[in-house]
Protein backbone atom coordinates (compact mmCIF):
# COMPACT_ATOMS: atom_id res chain seq x y z
CA UNK A 1 0.00 0.00 0.00
CA UNK A 2 1.10 3.68 -0.79
CA UNK A 3 0.51 6.95 0.57
CA UNK A 4 -0.15 9.84 -2.04
CA UNK A 5 -0.63 13.24 -0.94
CA UNK A 6 -2.89 15.33 -3.36
CA UNK A 7 -4.09 18.72 -3.32
CA UNK A 8 -8.00 18.78 -3.20
CA UNK A 9 -8.46 22.64 -4.45
CA UNK A 10 -7.29 24.02 -0.94
CA UNK A 11 -4.65 24.36 1.48
CA UNK A 12 -5.60 21.09 2.80
CA UNK A 13 -3.34 18.23 1.78
CA UNK A 14 -5.71 15.40 1.51
CA UNK A 15 -4.05 11.69 2.36
CA UNK A 16 -4.68 8.98 -0.16
CA UNK A 17 -4.03 5.42 0.36
CA UNK A 18 -3.81 2.95 -2.55
CA UNK A 19 -4.47 -0.36 -1.66
CA UNK A 20 -2.93 -3.88 -3.40
CA UNK A 21 -5.66 -5.75 -5.13
CA UNK A 22 -5.72 -9.37 -5.76
CA UNK A 23 -8.66 -10.60 -8.37
CA UNK A 24 -9.90 -7.18 -8.09
CA UNK A 25 -10.43 -7.61 -3.89
CA UNK A 26 -9.35 -4.96 -2.35
CA UNK A 27 -6.50 -6.00 0.27
CA UNK A 28 -6.52 -2.86 2.67
CA UNK A 29 -3.04 -2.85 4.64
CA UNK A 30 -3.02 0.16 6.43
CA UNK A 31 -5.13 2.98 7.68
CA UNK A 32 -4.50 6.57 7.96
CA UNK A 33 -5.80 8.08 11.37
CA UNK A 34 -6.53 11.75 11.32
CA UNK A 35 -6.31 12.36 14.93
CA UNK A 36 -7.46 16.29 15.66
CA UNK A 37 -7.89 18.59 13.19
CA UNK A 38 -6.39 22.06 13.92
CA UNK A 39 -3.74 24.04 13.38
CA UNK A 40 0.09 23.88 14.91
CA UNK A 41 -0.05 25.51 17.94
CA UNK A 42 -3.26 23.72 19.24
CA UNK A 43 -1.99 20.34 18.46
CA UNK A 44 1.28 20.95 20.04
CA UNK A 45 -0.48 22.44 23.24
CA UNK A 46 -2.75 19.34 23.25
CA UNK A 47 0.18 16.98 22.51
CA UNK A 48 1.66 18.66 25.83
CA UNK A 49 -1.34 18.41 27.63
CA UNK A 50 -2.06 14.84 27.02
CA UNK A 51 1.63 14.10 27.82
CA UNK A 52 1.25 15.56 31.14
CA UNK A 53 -2.26 13.62 32.04
CA UNK A 54 -0.32 10.32 30.08
CA UNK A 55 2.73 10.77 32.64
CA UNK A 56 0.27 11.88 35.78
CA UNK A 57 -1.91 8.68 34.99
CA UNK A 58 0.85 6.57 34.74
CA UNK A 59 2.35 7.70 38.30
CA UNK A 60 -0.75 7.57 40.07
CA UNK A 61 -2.38 3.98 39.04
CA UNK A 62 1.67 2.69 40.06
CA UNK A 63 1.78 4.62 42.64
CA UNK A 64 -2.02 2.93 43.73
CA UNK A 65 -0.79 -0.71 43.18
CA UNK A 66 2.56 -0.17 44.92
CA UNK A 67 0.57 0.88 48.30
CA UNK A 68 -2.13 -1.85 47.97
CA UNK A 69 0.84 -4.54 47.53
CA UNK A 70 3.00 -3.10 50.13
CA UNK A 71 0.88 -1.82 52.66
CA UNK A 72 -0.88 -4.19 55.13
CA UNK A 73 -3.64 -1.56 55.74
CA UNK A 74 -4.78 -1.83 52.50
CA UNK A 75 -4.78 -5.79 52.37
CA UNK A 76 -8.69 -5.44 51.87
CA UNK A 77 -10.98 -6.84 48.98
CA UNK A 78 -12.08 -3.32 48.05
CA UNK A 79 -8.59 -1.97 47.63
CA UNK A 80 -7.43 -5.27 45.87
CA UNK A 81 -10.18 -4.59 43.02
CA UNK A 82 -8.95 -0.93 42.73
CA UNK A 83 -5.42 -2.34 42.13
CA UNK A 84 -6.83 -4.39 39.63
CA UNK A 85 -8.46 -1.29 38.07
CA UNK A 86 -5.40 0.64 38.02
CA UNK A 87 -3.62 -2.07 36.19
CA UNK A 88 -6.60 -1.93 33.80
CA UNK A 89 -6.41 1.96 33.17
CA UNK A 90 -2.66 1.60 32.21
CA UNK A 91 -3.38 -1.12 30.00
CA UNK A 92 -5.80 1.09 28.32
CA UNK A 93 -4.08 4.48 28.25
CA UNK A 94 -0.93 2.78 26.96
CA UNK A 95 -2.97 1.19 24.23
CA UNK A 96 -3.70 4.66 22.92
CA UNK A 97 -1.98 7.50 24.28
CA UNK A 98 2.09 6.65 22.94
CA UNK A 99 0.19 6.26 19.24
CA UNK A 100 -1.85 9.57 19.66
CA UNK A 101 1.86 11.03 20.42
CA UNK A 102 2.91 10.61 16.72
CA UNK A 103 -0.60 11.40 15.38
CA UNK A 104 -0.78 15.03 17.13
CA UNK A 105 2.70 16.55 15.69
CA UNK A 106 2.16 15.01 11.91
CA UNK A 107 -1.11 15.96 12.01
CA UNK A 108 -2.34 12.32 10.89
CA UNK A 109 -0.44 8.96 10.64
CA UNK A 110 -0.50 5.79 9.38
CA UNK A 111 -1.27 2.62 10.82
CA UNK A 112 -0.99 -0.66 9.81
CA UNK A 113 -3.76 -3.03 9.49
CA UNK A 114 -2.16 -5.66 11.96
CA UNK A 115 -1.39 -2.83 14.55
CA UNK A 116 -4.97 -1.53 13.87
CA UNK A 117 -6.54 -4.38 14.90
CA UNK A 118 -4.27 -5.11 17.88
CA UNK A 119 -4.85 -1.66 19.53
CA UNK A 120 -8.59 -2.70 18.87
CA UNK A 121 -8.75 -5.74 20.35
CA UNK A 122 -6.94 -4.37 23.83
CA UNK A 123 -8.91 -1.15 23.61
CA UNK A 124 -12.11 -3.44 23.81
CA UNK A 125 -10.56 -6.08 26.20
CA UNK A 126 -9.71 -3.20 28.65
CA UNK A 127 -13.37 -1.38 28.45
CA UNK A 128 -14.96 -4.48 28.71
CA UNK A 129 -12.45 -5.52 31.82
CA UNK A 130 -13.42 -2.19 33.38
CA UNK A 131 -17.24 -2.71 33.05
CA UNK A 132 -16.67 -6.02 34.44
CA UNK A 133 -14.68 -5.11 37.24
CA UNK A 134 -16.25 -2.15 38.08
CA UNK A 135 -19.47 -4.82 38.89
CA UNK A 136 -17.79 -6.50 41.07
CA UNK A 137 -16.34 -3.67 42.88
CA UNK A 138 -20.25 -2.38 43.26
CA UNK A 139 -20.85 -5.82 44.69
CA UNK A 140 -17.99 -5.97 47.37
CA UNK A 141 -19.47 -2.62 48.46
CA UNK A 142 -23.21 -3.75 48.18
CA UNK A 143 -22.25 -6.91 50.79
CA UNK A 144 -20.10 -4.88 52.91
CA UNK A 145 -23.07 -2.56 53.77
CA UNK A 146 -26.08 -4.81 53.21
CA UNK A 147 -24.96 -7.72 54.83
CA UNK A 148 -21.51 -6.86 57.03
CA UNK A 149 -21.96 -9.51 59.26
CA UNK A 150 -20.57 -12.21 56.72
CA UNK A 151 -18.93 -9.46 54.67
CA UNK A 152 -14.98 -11.02 55.88
CA UNK A 153 -16.75 -14.68 55.20
CA UNK A 154 -17.72 -14.17 51.64
CA UNK A 155 -15.62 -11.76 50.38
CA UNK A 156 -12.32 -13.92 51.11
CA UNK A 157 -8.87 -13.55 49.05
CA UNK A 158 -9.38 -16.33 47.18
CA UNK A 159 -12.86 -15.15 46.52
CA UNK A 160 -11.75 -12.23 45.50
CA UNK A 161 -9.11 -13.56 43.32
CA UNK A 162 -10.79 -15.60 41.43
CA UNK A 163 -13.62 -12.64 40.38
CA UNK A 164 -10.80 -10.49 39.01
CA UNK A 165 -9.31 -13.65 37.26
CA UNK A 166 -13.31 -14.17 35.94
CA UNK A 167 -13.32 -10.05 34.98
CA UNK A 168 -9.82 -10.46 33.12
CA UNK A 169 -10.83 -13.82 30.87
CA UNK A 170 -14.31 -12.37 30.36
CA UNK A 171 -12.77 -8.98 29.03
CA UNK A 172 -10.24 -10.79 26.56
CA UNK A 173 -12.75 -14.00 25.15
CA UNK A 174 -15.18 -11.82 24.50
CA UNK A 175 -13.96 -8.88 22.42
CA UNK A 176 -11.79 -11.41 20.76
CA UNK A 177 -14.94 -12.64 18.38
CA UNK A 178 -15.64 -8.77 17.79
CA UNK A 179 -11.47 -7.77 16.47
CA UNK A 180 -11.85 -11.50 14.13
CA UNK A 181 -15.26 -10.31 12.83
CA UNK A 182 -13.86 -6.93 12.31
CA UNK A 183 -10.54 -7.77 10.86
CA UNK A 184 -12.43 -10.06 8.17
CA UNK A 185 -14.40 -6.46 6.83
CA UNK A 186 -13.14 -5.46 2.98
CA UNK A 187 -12.11 -1.67 3.82
CA UNK A 188 -12.50 0.55 0.73
CA UNK A 189 -8.97 1.83 -1.22
CA UNK A 190 -9.39 5.33 0.22
CA UNK A 191 -9.10 3.54 4.43
CA UNK A 192 -9.05 7.06 6.14
CA UNK A 193 -10.50 6.82 9.78
CA UNK A 194 -11.51 10.22 11.39
CA UNK A 195 -10.18 9.33 14.84
CA UNK A 196 -6.81 8.97 16.91
CA UNK A 197 -7.28 5.50 17.24
CA UNK A 198 -8.79 2.37 16.14
CA UNK A 199 -11.83 2.53 17.33
CA UNK A 200 -14.97 -0.08 16.30
CA UNK A 201 -17.61 2.64 15.28
CA UNK A 202 -14.98 4.72 12.71
CA UNK A 203 -13.94 1.53 11.65
CA UNK A 204 -17.24 0.02 10.52
CA UNK A 205 -17.83 3.84 9.09
CA UNK A 206 -15.02 2.75 6.23
CA UNK A 207 -15.97 -0.68 5.65
CA UNK A 208 -16.93 -1.23 1.72
CA UNK A 209 -18.76 -4.34 2.84
CA UNK A 210 -22.01 -4.79 4.87
CA UNK A 211 -21.65 -4.49 8.19
CA UNK A 212 -25.36 -5.34 9.61
CA UNK A 213 -24.09 -8.72 11.15
CA UNK A 214 -21.02 -7.24 12.70
CA UNK A 215 -23.75 -4.42 14.14
CA UNK A 216 -25.55 -6.97 15.59
CA UNK A 217 -22.59 -8.83 16.91
CA UNK A 218 -21.48 -6.16 18.96
CA UNK A 219 -25.08 -5.26 19.84
CA UNK A 220 -25.14 -8.73 21.56
CA UNK A 221 -22.11 -9.14 23.14
CA UNK A 222 -22.80 -5.92 24.41
CA UNK A 223 -25.05 -7.38 26.49
CA UNK A 224 -23.07 -9.03 28.77
CA UNK A 225 -20.16 -6.93 28.88
CA UNK A 226 -22.07 -3.61 29.27
CA UNK A 227 -26.00 -3.98 30.10
CA UNK A 228 -25.83 -6.81 32.62
CA UNK A 229 -23.14 -5.16 34.49
CA UNK A 230 -25.18 -1.97 34.26
CA UNK A 231 -28.18 -3.46 35.66
CA UNK A 232 -26.25 -5.68 38.42
CA UNK A 233 -24.68 -1.73 39.49
CA UNK A 234 -28.01 -0.40 39.51
CA UNK A 235 -29.60 -3.39 41.76
CA UNK A 236 -26.50 -2.95 43.79
CA UNK A 237 -26.70 0.56 45.00
CA UNK A 238 -30.41 0.65 45.02
CA UNK A 239 -30.06 -1.61 47.94
CA UNK A 240 -27.04 0.04 49.29
CA UNK A 241 -29.24 3.48 49.36
CA UNK A 242 -31.83 1.77 50.89
CA UNK A 243 -29.98 0.27 53.49
CA UNK A 244 -28.39 3.36 54.14
CA UNK A 245 -31.59 5.36 54.92
CA UNK A 246 -32.25 2.76 57.59
CA UNK A 247 -29.18 3.34 59.38
CA UNK A 248 -30.54 5.67 62.80
CA UNK A 249 -27.68 7.53 62.68
CA UNK A 250 -26.50 9.96 60.81
CA UNK A 251 -22.92 9.55 61.68
CA UNK A 252 -23.39 6.14 60.53
CA UNK A 253 -25.36 6.57 57.42
CA UNK A 254 -22.14 9.46 56.38
CA UNK A 255 -19.47 6.39 57.19
CA UNK A 256 -21.33 3.85 55.19
CA UNK A 257 -22.10 6.36 52.21
CA UNK A 258 -18.53 7.22 52.33
CA UNK A 259 -17.37 3.68 51.48
CA UNK A 260 -18.75 3.79 48.24
CA UNK A 261 -18.90 7.47 47.26
CA UNK A 262 -15.92 6.96 45.63
CA UNK A 263 -16.57 3.54 43.32
CA UNK A 264 -20.06 5.60 42.38
CA UNK A 265 -18.52 8.68 40.95
CA UNK A 266 -15.86 6.63 39.34
CA UNK A 267 -18.90 4.39 38.10
CA UNK A 268 -20.67 7.43 36.93
CA UNK A 269 -18.08 9.08 34.84
CA UNK A 270 -17.30 5.61 33.05
CA UNK A 271 -20.64 4.87 32.28
CA UNK A 272 -21.86 8.03 31.02
CA UNK A 273 -18.98 8.57 28.85
CA UNK A 274 -19.25 5.43 27.89
CA UNK A 275 -23.02 5.22 26.56
CA UNK A 276 -22.79 8.91 25.48
CA UNK A 277 -20.10 7.37 22.27
CA UNK A 278 -21.41 3.53 21.72
CA UNK A 279 -24.72 3.08 23.07
CA UNK A 280 -26.88 6.22 22.96
CA UNK A 281 -25.18 8.74 20.62
CA UNK A 282 -27.16 11.74 19.75
CA UNK A 283 -27.59 12.02 15.78
CA UNK A 284 -26.58 15.64 15.49
CA UNK A 285 -23.37 14.30 17.36
CA UNK A 286 -20.73 15.52 15.51
CA UNK A 287 -16.81 13.52 15.05
CA UNK A 288 -15.09 16.41 17.62
CA UNK A 289 -17.76 15.94 20.11
CA UNK A 290 -17.49 11.96 19.63
CA UNK A 291 -13.57 12.03 19.95
CA UNK A 292 -13.72 14.46 22.89
CA UNK A 293 -16.29 12.06 24.79
CA UNK A 294 -13.82 9.36 23.49
CA UNK A 295 -10.62 11.26 25.21
CA UNK A 296 -12.23 11.42 28.41
CA UNK A 297 -13.01 8.06 28.88
CA UNK A 298 -9.59 6.54 27.28
CA UNK A 299 -7.04 9.23 28.77
CA UNK A 300 -8.33 11.66 31.34
CA UNK A 301 -10.47 8.64 33.32
CA UNK A 302 -7.51 6.50 34.19
CA UNK A 303 -6.14 9.51 35.38
CA UNK A 304 -9.07 10.99 37.53
CA UNK A 305 -9.63 7.57 38.79
CA UNK A 306 -6.67 7.16 41.27
CA UNK A 307 -7.00 10.51 42.06
CA UNK A 308 -10.93 9.95 43.04
CA UNK A 309 -9.72 7.26 45.30
CA UNK A 310 -7.11 8.73 47.24
CA UNK A 311 -8.86 12.10 48.12
CA UNK A 312 -10.06 11.94 51.44
CA UNK A 313 -8.96 8.67 51.73
CA UNK A 314 -7.39 8.09 54.86
CA UNK A 315 -5.79 4.40 54.26
CA UNK A 316 -4.00 5.87 51.22
CA UNK A 317 -2.77 8.82 53.02
CA UNK A 318 -1.48 6.74 55.55
CA UNK A 319 -0.01 4.01 53.56
CA UNK A 320 2.07 7.18 51.05
CA UNK A 321 2.92 8.73 54.60
CA UNK A 322 4.41 5.23 55.91
CA UNK A 323 6.20 4.95 52.51
CA UNK A 324 7.56 8.26 52.56
CA UNK A 325 8.69 7.91 56.67
CA UNK A 326 10.00 4.27 55.68
CA UNK A 327 12.05 5.41 52.27
CA UNK A 328 13.73 8.36 54.45
CA UNK A 329 14.89 6.19 57.61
Amino acid sequence: MQLLFTNSGSDKIVPQILSSTENNLTVVTEFFLLGFQGGKHFRMILFCLLLVVYCGTICGNLLIITLVSTSKNLHTPMYFFISQLSIGDILLTTNIAPNMFHILPNDGAIITFAGCMTQLYFFCASEAFECLLLTVMSYDRYVAICNPLRYTSIMTSDYCVILAMICWSLGFSITLLDTITISMLVFCEQSIIDHFFCDPLPLLEVACSDTFIIRLELFLLGIPSIFIPTIIIIYSYVNIVLAIIRIPSSIGRSKAFSTCSSHLTVVSIFYWTLFSVYVVPSRGQSLTISKVLSLLYTVFTPMINPIIYSFRNKDIKKAVYDMIHEYRT
